[in-house]
């Protein structure tokens, strides 16, 4: 008798997981301030990224020649549900688009913003002299989440502000038995691959140029350890307690009877 409660305690604790690795912030100020740093959000554009660019004045009509349109087909009927799109400009190897009017336009380590200011600023200095905007927007913004969550897999984003936080929840969470600590985010910058360790647990993460997230960024979490040591077992170990209730249960009944 002694052995079967040696046994379900043992199953019991390793059932358990402390609080401390699994919550998320927990040295998130007390005011509820956070110390995110938005100004770091500076997405450049990258070879492959479809752009839509979106050029608009009082008068639509002196602009309406920098705004490509692609009229609806057989194919593309019922995504665009007959009316009129704007054109996409896919970013060639070398970092260039081909926009009307003006050209060929060089795009390299270019942000969103300084796209629209360059285009802006080339229409209304030839073309167009009433004020002009430009709305410039990455239509492919795709990361990939991969390993102890819920739903792994590569997700199109439909904003191009998002959030290491936001591309989680996307994919389910973490699982129980994801490391918190230790988050792997691998991102392309300049032809060259890098990576860093996030850890969840705390805040200072929201303060690196890893909050907000690059297209094409991979999110990699990665197994605690005792997943790690013994994944079988730990993700059965609810059901082997469940078991073991069950059978001292029966034997205490059957020990009064």
């Amino acid at each position: 008798m002694r052995y079967l409660y040696f046994i379900l305690i043992t199953f019991l604790v390793v059932g358990c997981v402390s609080k401390k690795k699994i919550l998320y912030l927990q040295d998130l100020d007390k005011t509820g301030r956070l110390n995110a740093d938005i100004s770091v959000y500076k997405p450049e554009v990258k070879p492959d990224d479809l752009l839509r660019i979106l050029v608009t004045a009082k008068n639509m009509n002196a602009v309406s020649s920098f705004n490509r349109m692609v009229s609806p087909t057989l194919e593309n009927q019922t995504r665009v549900m007959g009316q009129q799109q704007l054109f996409g400009y896919l970013v060639d190897e070398n970092g260039y688009i081909d926009f009307p009017e003006l050209g060929m336009l060089d795009l390299n380590n270019k942000t969103v913003s300084e796209i629209s200011e360059l285009i802006k600023d080339k229409i209304q200095s030839t073309y167009v002299r009433d004020e002009v905007s430009v709305d410039v927007r990455i239509l492919n913004f795709k990361v990939t989440v991969l390993g102890e969550v819920n739903r792994p897999g590569t997700f199109t984003m439909e904003s191009n502000r998002n959030t290491l936080l936001q591309a989680l929840g996307i994919a389910g969470d973490l699982t129980i038995y994801g490391n918190r600590k230790d988050i792997t985010v691998i991102r392309e910058f300049k032809n060259e691959k890098k990576s860093v360790s996030i850890d969840l647990t705390s805040d200072d993460f929201m303060n690196s140029e890893f909050y907000f997230l690059q297209q094409n960024d991979v999110i990699i979490v990665h197994p605690n350890n005792a997943q790690v040591q013994s994944a079988g077992f730990n993700r059965n170990a609810p059901l082997f307690v469940s078991i073991a209730s069950l059978l001292l249960s029966i034997i205490v009944i059957l020990e009064r009877s």
